[in-house]
C-alpha cells in the first residue's frame, strides 16, 4: 500500500519541525501531510510534495526519506513539548486564591481615593485588532477569566456592530455580569455605542440583564475629526453628547461613561466645556482617550489634572476620570500610569495590550506597575486585580484571538523570566531578586510545560480529563465532556508522548467550533492523493442534515482540492482571505492547528458590520480554527467551521428573534 508523506517545515528560529501522517480508522479514513512553502498560504497557491512506500503489514510505520539532518532534528524535539507562546496553561486552584479587596462599587464614586478601577477592554476594542475574531462562546470563557483576575469593569462589546456582537454582549451580562464572588464582586458589564439613540438603546439592551450594566458612549472633539468626520461645530458636538447621556440616563442606566473621542488632540478649554456638561447631565465616568497615541507621558499627565481641577473640583456631581491610551508611539502604558498619577482613577487597557493599530495600552503592565511601585511612586495607588490568573488569561486570549504574544513581551513573554547571559545567570543562581524584580508565581507562571503533574494520553480517563480542563479554567457540562473525550481518545492512542496541555486545549477549542456549527454540516471522511505522479484530489463526507454527502474535486494542492470539495457540498460562494498553520508544541507527533479566515462573495449571505470609530461599513468576515494531528484534515475542519459559522450568523438575521431586537430597538428611539 502506497501512504503519501510530505513534511511540513515551519521555520521559526532557524529550526524545522515536521509533522507526521498516521492512519486513524475512526471519524477520518485516511490523511496525509504535505511540504507547504511559505508562498503557498494561500487558497489558490500550489503544494510541493514528495511520496514514499510503506508496507502493508504496518500501517504507521516511519517514512525512509528522512536526512540524516531530519533524523537528529526529530531525536532533538522527541518527547520535549516545549511550551508555545500562544497556548493556554493550567492556572491556579481557585479555592486556594484569595482576592485581593476593593471598595464597594458605586457609580461616579470611590470611597477610597487611592484605589484605581480597571476597565478591560480586550472583548471590545481589543477584537478590533486586524486579525482578532472570537466567537460568543470564547468571548464568555475570557470574560469569565477576567472577572477571576478580578477588572472592575468588562466592556463586552459594540452591540450595534452586529446581532451576533449584542448576543455575545448579552451572554456575557446574564453569565458573567450575574455572578457574584463571595466577597460580593460581581464585574460591571459595558457596552459600547455613539452617540446616538439608536446605539444607546442597543447597548441597554446587551448590558441591562447584569448586576451592573453600564453604558460607554462617545463623540470625537478634535478639531480635525468635527471637520473632516462629523463636519459639526463644537456648539453641536456638546449639544449631542449632552443628549446622548440623557436619552441613556431615561432608559433606567444608571452608571454612564463619556468619551471625547480623540482628547489627546483636542483643545483643553473645549474639553472642559464638554465634559462639565456631560457631567452635569448624568455621566458617572468622563474617560480621556489618546486614540492616535500622540500624547507624551507628561502632556497626557497635565492634561488629566486640567480636567480633574477644571470639571471634577467644580461639578456639582460626582464623576471617576478614566484613561484610554493607545501605542502607536509606545507610550500607552506610560501614559496610563501618568495619568492614575495626576488623579485619574480608572484606566482602560486590554490582556497583551492587543488594539487597533498598534494596540492599547497593557493590562498586565499597568496592573503589576501598580502592585509593584504605586504605594511609593504613585501616590499610593491600589488596584483590586488578582494578578496569579494574568498569565492564564493572557494565553486564552492569545490562544482565541489568534494574536501571538511576541516573545520579550513584559510579564508574559517567552522571554520575560528566562535568562541566557552568564552573569545573569551567575546571579539568578546566588539570588533570584539580582535580575527578577517580579517571581514569575505571581503573575501565574509556576512551572514548565515538561513539569505539569498529570500526563495525559491514552489511558486516562473522564475524570483526569475533567480534572485537568478545570485547571485551565474550563468547564463543560455532561454531555459536552463525553463527546470532547472521545475526540480526545482518538488522537491520544496516535501519541505516543501523550497529549500536552497546549494540545488538549487546541482540541477543545476545534471540538468547541465543530459543535456549533452541528446544525449545518459535519466532516466525515476526508480522503487525498496528491505527489508528482498525477493531480491532487480530494474526496470528502459530510453530513447536511442528516444526509451523507460525498465530493471528489482536483485542485492545485492536496488542501485546495479539499476546499473545492467542500465548496461543492456546500455551494456558498466565499473567498479564503486568511490561511494560517503551525505547530502546537515541538516534535513529529505534534498536532496541528490551521486557521482560515473566509468572506462571503455572494450578497445572498453577505453581512455588513459598522467600525465604531470611522463608522465605515464592511462585509464581514468569518474566522475559524481546527486541529488535528494531519495537517489536510485540521485545514479541512477550520475551513467548514468557517463556513458553518458564516451559515449560523446568515440564519441568526432571519429568525424572528433577530427581527424582533431590531424592531424593539426602533421603538425605544421612537418613544
Amino acid at each position: 500500500m502506497c501512504v503519501l508523506l510530505f513534511l511540513f517545515v515551519f521555520a521559526e528560529e532557524k529550526s524545522a519541525l515536521y509533522l507526521e501522517s498516521k492512519y486513524i480508522r475512526a471519524s477520518i479514513m485516511s490523511r496525509c501531510c504535505y511540504h507547504q512553502s511559505a508562498a503557498s498560504m494561500a487558497r489558490q497557491s500550489s503544494f510541493a510534495s514528495s511520496s514514499c512506500s510503506r508496507g502493508n503489514d504496518d500501517p504507521r510505520s516511519k517514512s525512509k526519506l528522512l536526512t540524516n539532518t531530519s533524523r537528529r532534528r526529530r531525536r532533538q524535539n522527541d518527547g520535549k513539548g516545549g511550551l508555545v507562546n500562544n497556548a493556554l496553561v493550567p492556572g491556579p486552584d481557585d479555592q486556594k486564591v484569595t482576592r485581593n479587596p476593593r471598595p464597594e462599587y458605586v457609580p461616579g464614586k470611590i470611597a477610597d481615593e487611592k484605589y484605581v478601577r480597571v476597565f478591560d477592554t480586550t472583548l471590545r476594542d481589543g477584537e478590533q485588532s486586524p486579525g482578532a475574531t472570537l466567537t460568543s462562546t470564547e468571548k464568555v470563557q475570557i470574560a469569565t477569566n477576567l472577572a477571576k483576575l478580578g477588572v472592575d469593569i468588562i466592556e463586552a462589546g459594540f452591540p450595534i456592530a452586529s446581532p451576533d456582537d449584542l448576543e455575545a454582549v448579552r451572554n456575557i451580562a446574564k453569565v458573567v455580569g450575574n455572578k457574584v464572588y463571595e466577597d460580593g464582586y460581581v464585574p460591571v458589564i459595558c457596552g459600547l455605542s455613539r452617540a446616538n439613540e439608536k446605539d444607546i438603546a442597543c447597548a441597554w439592551e446587551g448590558v441591562r440583564h447584569a448586576v451592573r450594566p453600564r453604558i460607554h458612549t462617545f463623540i470625537a472633539t478634535s478639531p480635525i475629526h468635527m471637520e473632516y468626520k462629523l463636519k459639526k461645530t463644537p456648539d453641536e458636538v456638546v449639544n449631542i453628547a449632552v443628549k446622548a447621556v440623557q436619552f441613556a440616563k431615561s432608559l433606567g442606566c444608571e452608571d454612564i461613561e463619556f468619551s471625547p473621542e480623540d482628547a489627546g488632540r483636542s483643545e483643553p478649554e473645549f474639553l472642559y466645556r464638554i465634559l462639565k456638561a456631560v457631567v452635569d447631565a448624568g455621566a458617572t465616568t468622563i474617560n480621556i482617550p489618546d486614540t492616535v497615541g500622540f500624547c507624551l507621558p507628561d502632556e497626557f499627565g497635565r492634561l488629566i489634572k486640567g480636567i480633574k481641577e477644571n470639571v471634577i473640583d467644580v461639578s456639582a456631581n460626582d464623576a471617576i476620570i478614566s484613561t484610554h491610551c493607545q501605542n502607536d508611539l509606545g507610550l500607552s502604558t506610560a501614559n496610563s500610569l501618568a495619568g492614575i498619577a495626576n488623579g485619574a482613577r480608572q484606566v482602560e487597557c486590554t490582556i497583551n495590550g492587543i488594539g487597533e493599530r498598534a494596540g492599547n495600552a497593557s493590562l498586565e503592565e499597568i496592573a503589576m506597575s501598580v502592585i509593584m511601585r504605586g504605594q511609593n511612586q504613585l501616590n499610593g495607588a491600589y488596584m483590586g486585580v488578582n494578578p496569579v490568573y494574568i498569565y492564564q488569561t493572557s494565553r486564552m486570549v492569545s490562544e482565541y484571538s489568534g494574536m501571538l504574544v511576541q516573545p520579550h513581551k513584559a510579564l508574559v513573554g517567552a522571554n520575560a523570566f528566562a535568562h541566557e547571559s552568564g552573569i545573569h545567570q551567575d546571579g539568578m543562581l546566588k539570588n533570584k531578586s539580582t535580575y527578577e524584580i517580579i517571581a514569575p508565581e505571581t503573575i501565574g507562571v509556576f512551572r514548565d510545560e515538561g513539569d505539569c503533574g498529570v500526563v495525559m494520553g491514552k489511558h486516562s480517563g473522564r475524570h483526569a480529563l475533567k480534572s485537568k480542563l478545570g485547571q485551565m479554567g474550563v468547564t463543560l457540562a455532561d454531555d459536552q465532556l463525553n463527546a470532547f473525550f472521545d475526540r480526545f481518545k482518538l488522537v491520544a492512542e496516535t501519541k505516543t508522548g501523550g497529549v500536552s496541555d497546549v494540545e488538549l486545549m487546541a482540541l477543545l477549542r476545534d471540538e468547541m467550533e465543530v459543535e456549533e456549527g452541528k446544525e449545518f454540516y459535519t466532516l466525515v471522511d476526508v480522503q487525498v492523493v496528491c505527489g508528482t505522479m498525477g493531480l491532487p484530489t480530494a474526496t470528502v463526507k459530510i453530513i447536511d442534515l442528516g444526509t451523507e454527502r460525498i465530493s471528489a474535486c482536483v485542485g492545485t494542492g492536496p488542501v485546495d482540492a479539499v476546499y473545492k470539495a467542500i465548496d461543492a457540498v456546500v455551494g456558498k460562494s466565499v473567498e479564503l482571505t486568511e490561511y494560517n498553520v503551525k505547530a502546537v508544541t515541538q516534535g513529529i507527533e505534534s498536532l496541528a492547528t490551521t486557521r482560515v479566515t473566509i468572506k462571503p462573495t455572494d450578497e445572498s449571505t453577505a453581512e455588513t458590520i459598522t467600525n465604531n470609530q470611522t463608522e465605515a461599513r464592511g462585509t464581514r468576515t468569518f474566522t475559524a480554527t481546527g486541529a488535528d494531528t494531519d495537517i489536510v484534515v485540521s485545514s479541512a475542519r477550520a475551513y467548514l467551521s468557517a463556513l458553518n459559522r458564516m451559515l449560523s450568523s446568515n440564519a441568526k438575521l432571519t429568525t424572528s428573534g433577530s427581527s424582533s431586537l431590531i424592531e424593539s430597538s426602533s421603538e425605544i428611539v421612537s418613544r
